[in-house]
């Protein structure tokens, strides 16, 4: 099966997807779910990508401009940037810590909100 996952790959980077950005050898941490969760329900497509890119902003601006949703995301530890391709590097639309898996949730919907142009969910520090 290794032509599927060949394909898999290539389908990734074809289609229209949030760009969820981490460096070269880096896995998803198991406290990042609730963050894919959250765009999963907004049934907006997300993919990983690695960035060679040690900046955690710069890292998710990349990340926006490689992606065809023109929204990115990059984590480093808690801290969560989601990135939009026509804001200015140093201005990402959000940079939160959290650790909370609600709160990362809402994060994950509100960058897929940002692709559907639809409100954010207010995010509430508990």
């Amino acid at each position: 099966m290794a032509k599927k996952e060949e394909s898999n790959m290539n389908n990734d980077s074809e289609r229209p997807s949030i760009i969820v950005g981490v460096e070269n050898g880096t896995a998803i941490p198991q406290n990042a779910a609730p963050l894919f969760n959250g765009i999963e329900e907004e049934q907006i497509p997300v993919a990983v990508r690695e960035i060679d890119i040690d900046n955690v902003l710069s890292r998710a601006y990349q990340s926006a401009l490689a992606s065809r949703l023109s929204v990115g995301i990059a984590f480093d530890g808690d801290r969560f940037i989601v990135h939009y391709k026509n804001l200015k590097e140093n201005k990402p639309l959000f940079d939160k810590t959290i650790s909370d898996g609600k709160q990362l949730r809402v994060l994950g919907a509100n960058a897929a909100r940002l692709v559907k142009g639809i409100p954010f969910k207010e995010m509430v520090n508990r």
